[in-house]
């Protein structure tokens, strides 16, 4: 009683304090942004790559996040724990060939500080694997503690209203991973609270390098075949041909990951956390037509009996059991909505901002919610890349080490990050550190399809003198990889809205 009594008086003195001081207090720490949220919407809708923003989060109680404070906020929640072997395989490592553990934090916390007896985690252990809590919605993890939603800000970027019940938070330790993917559905903004996580950012027309596949299926991602870090370039030669924009993110700092970039994503300290937010466009519209014909065709080819069809090729984030008529009718929504948005765009009923109040991708319930667009504006803007605002770039040669002298003497000079580089974003500049060296073949034609490389049996390739190719199975993946590539998908949907648009639907 004693010490509750010392700590209530010792607050109400510092309270009190703080209520004397209070104009001064404010006036000397209230953070100044680089930005403010109209100059960022503006950066957001003129940047043509990933870029870095530095000193724009300063004062966001979410960098208190950390594993420790997330602990005593969950309390004795369980929380989902995917969980893969640290091993080199030259192949993606799916989220439908890892492990799954449900497991409260104070166990993961235990577990990373090498106690072996932990529940959950005991057969599993911390020498061979990662864990990682992945994909994590605020608002589902925080709904009895609704306040926590405001210690994230993103109002500061110019999304006035969107705050940690519009993100997802992901919490991983050293190696954890997410394959090599891209989103069909807007832009991304991550912000890194704890740790540094390495970022393996591909262009969209790099698509064909990197050999995409629906298989594992999950709306909304589009997956490569090929191990970014270990690639196998016997199976997927084009992969030579991919220009990797490579940084590693800090706490503090925010990516920008425009759209259709494609992205493999790395811990590489022991714990890290970090917390996004998907901004959804306009041109949504039209991928949610493209996402459901995927849905249509890939649910009625894998969910055909087969001996083909007995591989994991439903990503567990989905839910089974769909029927082939709900993805008809959710498909003639999908074409209605984006049919009535075009004509309200052409009345003048909407405007096209970049962003909105609503929340991006998916929310809670796995609902596609709209947003707007992009901001209009025909004044000449250059983007403001210099010491707080660094581009992710993969330049064409080969750069000199920079620091951050040189970023704040060179401010418009790009981040020295090739395809064989990493790029170490400092709080105050740059510090481009190489990883390995290594020359990059030339990439062969963007419009040839490389998605057929068998993903659940053997493939074709050339022989040693190039003449003869070996005869293989043509497999249900190999098929469907064909039929749902990105270029035939995208035709498909642009004659099922012509057909709508025609009045032949």
């Amino acid at each position: 009683m004693e010490n509750k009594i010392h700590q209530c008086w010792s607050w109400t003195c510092i309270g009190f304090a703080r209520l004397i001081s209070a104009p001064r207090a404010m006036a000397a720490t209230t953070p100044i942004k680089p930005f403010n949220p109209e100059e960022t919407q503006r950066i957001l809708h003129h940047v043509q790559q990933p870029a870095v923003f530095l000193n724009m989060t300063c004062g966001w109680p979410v960098l208190r996040w950390t594993t420790e404070h997330l602990t005593g906020c969950l309390g004795d929640r369980l929380i989902r724990f995917r969980l893969g072997k640290k091993e080199e395989t030259n192949a993606p490592l799916f989220e439908t060939q890892c492990s799954y553990v449900e497991a409260r934090m104070a166990q993961f916390l235990s577990w990373t500080q090498g106690q072996t007896d932990v529940g959950p985690f005991s057969e599993y252990p911390y020498s061979e694997y990662w864990a990682y809590a992945d994909y994590k919605y605020i608002a589902v993890l925080f709904q009895d503690q609704p306040l926590m939603f405001e210690d994230v800000k993103w109002s500061d970027f110019g999304f006035e209203g969107r705050n940690g019940r519009e993100s997802t938070l992901w919490i991983g330790t050293v190696g954890a991973n997410t394959p090599c993917h891209l989103d069909t559905y807007g832009c991304n903004l991550v912000l890194q609270v704890q740790g540094r996580k390495r970022w393996h950012l591909f262009p969209p027309g790099d698509t064909a390098n990197l050999y995409p596949t629906r298989i594992p299926y999950e709306e909304s991602s589009v997956f490569s075949q090929v191990d970014v870090l270990h690639p196998d370039l016997k199976r997927f030669p084009a992969f030579q041909g991919a220009r990797a924009h490579i940084v590693t993110l800090q706490p503090g700092q925010v990516l920008y990951v425009p759209r259709h970039w494609w992205h493999f994503v790395e811990s590489v300290d022991p714990i890290t956390v970090s917390v996004n937010s998907w901004i959804e466009l306009d041109v949504d519209d039209v991928a949610r037509v493209s996402e459901a014909v995927t849905k249509t065709v890939v649910w009625a080819i894998k969910g055909a009996k087969s001996d083909y069809n007995t591989d994991d090729w439903l990503n567990p984030t989905e839910e089974g059991n769909v029927s082939h008529n709900e993805n008809i009718q959710y498909l003639n929504l999908a074409v209605m909505a984006c049919a009535q948005k075009k004509r309200d765009l052409s009345h003048g009923k909407l405007t096209r901002d970049f962003g909105g109040d609503h929340p991006v991708k998916r929310d809670s319930s796995g609902q596609i919610k709209t947003n707007r667009d992009h901001i209009r504006n025909s004044e000449p803007f250059v983007v403001p890349f210099g010491p707080h605002l660094i581009p992710v770039s993969s330049p064409q040669k080969e750069l000199s080490r920079m620091t951050s002298k040189d970023v704040e003497s060179h401010s418009s000079r790009k981040c020295a990050a090739s395809s064989q580089e990493d790029c170490s974003i400092g709080s105050e500049g740059t510090d481009a550190t190489r990883l390995r060296q290594g020359k990059h073949a030339c990439g062969t034609g963007l419009t040839q399809c490389r998605t057929c490389d068998c993903a659940d049996g053997p493939s074709e390739h050339s022989s040693g003198d190039n003449k003869e190719s070996r005869h293989t199975t043509i497999t249900t993946n190999d098929l469907l990889n064909c039929l749902v590539h990105p270029d035939v998908i995208s035709r498909v949907t642009e004659l099922l809205l012509e057909k709508h648009q025609g009045g032949q639907l």
